[in-house]
């Protein structure tokens, strides 16, 4: 017999587990003295022993490994439990590798600009909402403002006329949708709603589609310089190997028409997938 002074020195484990692992009742003691207390293990333990740690190398809880040595599981069930341990470490696998991809973009665009960036994007999920909204053109940017200002006017105007309410959340205030910007620009202006509501021939009123994955980025002050986050974003989405797969959209989160606009928020959110290795 060992005593577990000796068994943690031939086994390399600490004290401290090997006292865990009894109170568990993964590895009990061979004996144990009934006047000390004291703690004795035989040699025969170790081929158990050494298959809690080769279960636990493969990631397996010391819950899962002790059902595996003390449940009789069938060859099937342990399978399964492997199985599923395989997926979880490739979606972390995944996702490390993201990670990498993230800060390796963080390190070269500070080696470019020798700078952080005042700009920081983010990937989310964006969440479906009902809306009511309307679409429009404008024949270029100088006349996307006025547009879009008739647009937002419309919207509240058909809310309110007919009884409904603009939705308070952020994410469903003020929405713009660009749709098209080739020789012109095709919009949609939209607001999040509360209460029954039907549409027109003008006016749509419809379920916002939820978005799986946006990249967005958060611009503060006046639109004039709204091209500046725009090309952080496109920068960040083309460096971290992502395509854009849908319309791009502004939210108004602090916005008041003929106030200051250094005092307005918007957030830029582009719908992405990661492209696919070649």
């Amino acid at each position: 017999m060992l005593k577990i002074s000796e068994f943690s020195r031939l086994t390399r484990l600490p004290i401290k587990t090997l006292r865990y692992y009894d109170e568990i009742d993964l590895l009990k003691p061979a004996q144990v003295d009934q006047f000390t207390g004291y703690r004795y293990y035989s040699a025969e333990q170790l081929p158990r022993l050494n298959r809690i740690l080769a279960l636990k190398a493969l990631g397996l809880s010391l819950e899962q490994i002790k059902d595996v040595l003390d449940e009789a599981l069938s060859a099937e069930q342990i399978r399964g439990m492997l199985r599923l341990k395989r997926a979880e470490i490739q979606q972390r696998l995944e996702e490390e590798q993201q990670r990498l991809l993230y800060v390796e973009a963080k390190l070269k665009q500070i080696e470019e600009e020798n700078s952080m960036s005042t700009y920081e994007v983010i990937l989310k999920p964006v969440p479906s909402f009902r809306a009511a909204s309307v679409r429009a053109v404008a024949a270029d940017m100088n006349q996307l403002g006025s547009t879009l200002d008739h647009a937002f006017d419309t919207v509240a105007a058909y809310i309110h006329q007919h009884g409904a309410k603009q939705s308070p959340r952020q994410e469903e205030c003020g929405v713009t949708l660009y749709h098209a910007m080739d020789k012109e620009i095709h919009v949609e202006a939209a607001f999040g709603i509360e209460g029954a509501l039907s549409g027109n021939d003008h006016v749509q009123v419809y379920e916002m589609p939820a978005i799986e994955q946006a990249a967005c980025i958060v611009h503060h002050g006046t639109f004039a310089t709204l091209e500046n986050a725009y090309n952080a974003l496109l920068k960040w989405i083309d460096t971290n190997q992502y395509e854009i797969v849908g319309p791009n959209c502004e939210i108004n989160l602090e916005y008041e028409r003929g106030g200051d606009q250094t005092k307005f928020v918007t957030e830029i959110q582009f719908p992405v997938r990661q492209k696919q290795q070649q």
